[in-house]
């Protein structure tokens, strides 16, 4: 039975989210960690996701966040998973825990959008694939960040031809050397620590590589193949960690695209901060600095002919703008500023009818290919990629 800390709260009424809406939906979140206060300041500018409720297998921290948002409690996963009120599960569970909460949740018949990586064994990822499919169900992966302003202006200014035909990719993720900072402090506002374990454990590629790779292959479709060297650089992260707990922390890529892009990514958290993009076009350099922001800014270098006819040169960067103002009311704003409840939203709206959501099952497949493939990388050697998806349209205020 539901229970609450205090009397349930009503999520105020943000900024429109663009598709079409016909109804509310219930969501309820599994997980009450870190991340999940990252959800619930973006969730009020969906007005058609109505949380249920919560549970996290932590009474204690199920507690603290249910009385922190004064939304309601649930006891158990099984609630959930029999609330016929609840149509979609938010799965915000440790890595470890995504396969079995998430298979759970669609055998129950519920649709489930997941936090990165939605699986960490290729056969569980396609095992979750093929049941959602079987049972008509919507299964969706974080990260959301394609939808997100700044991704969007990429993709249309591609569409446009702004740098002729793309040839060459760079693309960062470091993210500093964070065994060196104080991440036993990092609390979240509803009182959870920063997983530093599970972080470690799991590694930067993982848990980040998506950010980049689904924005790249909604850009230049399906991956062919990737080439792809891992290193474990700080081993010294934990007192008392066994040989062989912690992932590599830093992997470098080059990715060879079906369309014939070629890019190169590297993640690490050894490194200083760097999440810049660069694709290269015949024309002309689009770029951005920074992919933990919807609307940071995008700029553009085109190729001029010099005097000489031998020589191009690069103009001075001009700011493109963004396909969309800025418009969400509520957000988070520390490390980043993600909308993370625009991917539930996006999958909300294709549970009411509005198409298939843009974030399909199909492509956070072969992200998660491309980054086990990564991740799990011995010595430079080369893992054709199999899986294939359907392209993914662009958001509806960004076509033109």
């Amino acid at each position: 039975m539901l229970s609450s800390a205090r009397p349930g709260r009503v999520l105020p009424t943000g900024a429109s989210w663009g598709r079409i809406l016909t109804r509310s939906i219930g969501i309820a979140l599994v997980g009450c960690g870190y991340v999940a206060d990252f959800y619930m300041a973006t969730l009020p500018n969906y007005a058609h996701l109505r949380l249920i409720g919560v549970y996290d297998a932590s009474a204690e921290r199920a507690g603290k966040f249910s009385a922190h948002y004064g939304v309601p409690l649930y006891v158990s996963l099984e609630e959930i998973l029999h609330d016929t009120s609840v149509e979609i599960v938010v799965n915000l569970t440790n890595p470890h825990s995504h396969y079995d909460v998430s298979r759970r949740a669609l055998e129950a018949g519920k649709h489930v959008y997941s936090e990165k990586p939605f699986a960490q064994e290729w056969e569980q990822a396609k095992e979750l694939v093929a049941l959602a499919e079987q049972r008509s169900l919507i299964l969706s992966s974080a990260p959301c960040s394609l939808l997100g302003e700044t991704a969007q202006t990429l993709w249309r200014a591609l569409r446009q031809d702004t740098i002729g035909r793309p040839r060459l990719v760079y693309a960062e993720l470091d993210d500093g050397a964070i065994h060196q900072m104080p991440y036993r402090d990092w609390i979240s506002p509803s009182g959870a620590p920063w997983p530093y374990a599970d972080e470690f454990r799991v590694g930067p590629t993982l848990e980040h590589a998506g950010y980049y790779l689904t924005w790249l292959t909604a850009f230049f479709g399906p991956a062919a193949e990737v080439v792809a060297f891992a290193a474990l650089v700080q081993p010294e992260k934990l007192d008392g960690s066994r040989p062989g707990f912690f992932a590599a922390d830093f992997t470098s890529a080059c990715i060879t695209f079906h369309s014939g892009v070629v890019a190169r990514l590297t993640c690490s958290t050894v490194a200083p901060e760097n999440h810049t993009l660069q694709i290269v076009g015949d024309e002309g350099v689009l770029a951005t600095s920074e992919c933990w922001d919807y609307e940071a800014e995008v700029t553009l270098r085109k190729r001029v002919r010099g005097t000489d006819s031998a020589h191009h040169y690069l103009t001075e960067h001009q700011v493109v703008p963004l396909a969309r103002p800025a418009g969400r009311r509520f957000r988070y704003q520390d490390t980043h500023d993600m909308d993370f409840a625009r991917g539930v939203a996006d999958m909300g709206a294709a549970v009411v009818g509005d198409g298939a959501p843009v974030l399909g099952a199909r492509h956070a497949l072969h992200v998660l290919e491309i980054t086990l493939a990564i991740a799990q990388s011995t010595g430079g050697a080369k893992t054709v990629i199999t899986s294939k998806f359907d392209e993914p349209r662009p958001m509806p205020w960004a076509l033109h």
